[in-house]
């Protein structure tokens, strides 16, 4: 089982009521669908000026964007071959995927440009974020197929359509 540890750190848009079971079915489809191990990983919801702050730090992008990922187990830039999770204190903690971050602001504006609720957004978001932390991504057209038919595979598995 995954641990989801969640915070709400903006005050401006209210969360849908349904929106802590929904995570939770979606990190179990998630860990199902992936065959992950037993872990933990966080979600942090902000505003705009929070993530556009965390993506010029992270990314050099001084943009608000709807979600960053910042996986534990990545490679040290500085030594590609050893993993976070082979550092000998992370021996002691559990297996640590690591940490989404998603601006409901964005969240918000992107699911009026979509034309469907909220909660579909938020959901989208955390998949593809979680998606992120595993190792998958949408910068080659391969990749980017791979990524979208898992994110699509999960979400119509939840029953959560556009």
């Amino acid at each position: 089982m995954i641990q989801l540890n969640w915070e709400n750190e903006q005050d401006l848009i209210d969360l849908p009521v349904e929106l802590p079971e929904t995570l939770q079915a979606l990190t179990a489809l998630i860990a199902e669908t992936e065959q992950l191990a037993e872990g933990e990983v966080g979600l942090l919801f902000v505003d705009n000026d929070a993530i556009q702050q965390m993506n010029a730090e992270y990314r050099g992008l001084d943009k608000p964007t709807d979600v960053l990922s910042f996986a534990i187990q990545e490679a040290h830039e500085d030594e590609p071959d050893i993993t976070y999770s082979d550092a000998p204190d992370m021996q002691m903690l559990p297996n640590l995927y690591g940490d989404i971050v998603i601006s409901l602001e964005r969240a918000r504006e992107q699911a009026s440009d979509y034309n469907h609720s909220l909660l579909r957004e938020i959901c989208f978001l955390y998949v593809h974020g979680f998606l992120h932390l595993l190792g998958y991504d949408h910068m080659e057209a391969d990749d980017e197929r791979l990524m979208i038919e898992r994110q699509q595979h999960i979400l119509a598995k939840a029953g959560i359509d556009r």
